[in-house]
């Protein structure tokens, strides 16, 4: 496997995930949110759950998980080296978390349905996560969304704050930041089937049907989604289905879309470079802060773009009403 020593997050970030980042600090609001998180957000009390309520992987605990985690670990240069722990649910799921004690969480459910490569992918793409410092902006989205879902009273004082459009920023960055993660597990594994197939399963995966599942018709669904977006009105659904129209907003993007999206990168000549070892250094892993940083060109665009949607989605509206 090939190992990436003083890579930048920067080498692989998606531009789409920054713009979706600079898009969020440049709303009212969010300066003030980041200041309120740092004031009553710990995280410690989620390692002192994990400590008591999962096992913690090391060299005589999964110890083949401990060495592929290692070794990811190694390919991405990330330093210190975060803590993995396994937990017990059947649902195939992970997620990263943490900024001054980063770890992963990996469900049984991963481990039971996957092979051991796709298993890689899993451990590098949460890496990318802890790498790309998305874990800070992650638990402040999720402490935001979980304070405004009880506004009836000024949660934590953030209720005026709090705007829809702020709710709506903070998933679009969410989903945008799977993209980067995507990367870096590409990265590690250095094989894209590995990478594809762990979402395939993720989607619907089966242990016991597992035969009766191709790769390749599911590059094909993904190819057959992306044509929806020639008829217009499927991307203003799909704009729905992404921001609540089904009742619950999207943290992630659609597999089929990830899936499109790096296999893109796959055939770039930024993935080649990076590959012969020609990409942006760096002496320490990536981290974001609450700082503002806007690149306002790319912003005022990305927001004009929503604008513009949002007003599709109240024509709609409005002609259904009628």
């Amino acid at each position: 496997m090939p190992t990436y020593r003083g890579i930048s997050s920067e080498a692989f970030r998606h531009p789409l995930d920054r713009q979706a980042e600079q898009a969020l600090r440049s709303l009212p609001g969010f300066d003030f949110i980041a200041r309120k998180f740092v004031e009553f957000f710990a995280e410690r009390p989620q390692l002192i759950y994990l400590m008591g309520n999962t096992i913690q992987v090391g060299p005589r605990q999964y110890s083949t998980i401990y060495q592929m985690f290692r070794e990811c670990v190694r390919d991405l240069d990330i330093y210190p080296e975060p803590a993995l722990f396994i937990e017990q649910n059947p649902s195939a799921n992970s997620y990263a978390l943490g900024k001054e004690h980063p770890c992963i969480v990996i469900n049984t459910g991963i481990l039971d349905l996957l092979r051991e490569a796709e298993i890689r992918a899993i451990l590098a793409h949460e890496l990318g996560h802890i790498k790309c410092g998305h874990t800070i902006l992650i638990q402040m989205a999720m402490w935001v969304m979980s304070a405004a879902s009880v506004l009836s009273e000024l949660t934590f004082g953030i209720g005026k704050f709090v705007s829809q459009g702020l709710i709506y920023a903070f998933y679009e960055w969410r989903r945008k930041a799977e993209l980067s993660a995507d990367r870096a597990a590409l990265l590690v594994v250095d094989d894209l089937n590995p990478v594809m197939s762990s979402m395939m399963k993720v989607s619907g995966g089966s242990i016991k049907y597992a035969n009766e599942c191709s790769l390749q018709e599911f590059i094909r669904q993904s190819e057959n989604y992306q044509a929806l977006d020639e008829d217009g009105l499927n991307q203003v659904y799909k704009f729905l289905i992404y921001n609540g129209g089904q009742g619950t907003m999207l943290s992630h993007p659609f597999p089929v879309e990830r899936l499109h999206y790096l296999r893109n990168w796959a055939v770039s000549e930024e993935y080649q470079q990076i590959k012969k070892g020609n990409y942006q250094r760096s002496p320490a892993s990536g981290a974001v802060d609450v700082t503002s940083q806007t690149n306002q060109p790319e912003v005022e665009t990305l927001r004009r773009q929503l604008d513009e949607l949002q007003r599709e989605i109240d024509r709609i509206k409005k002609s259904e009403s009628d």
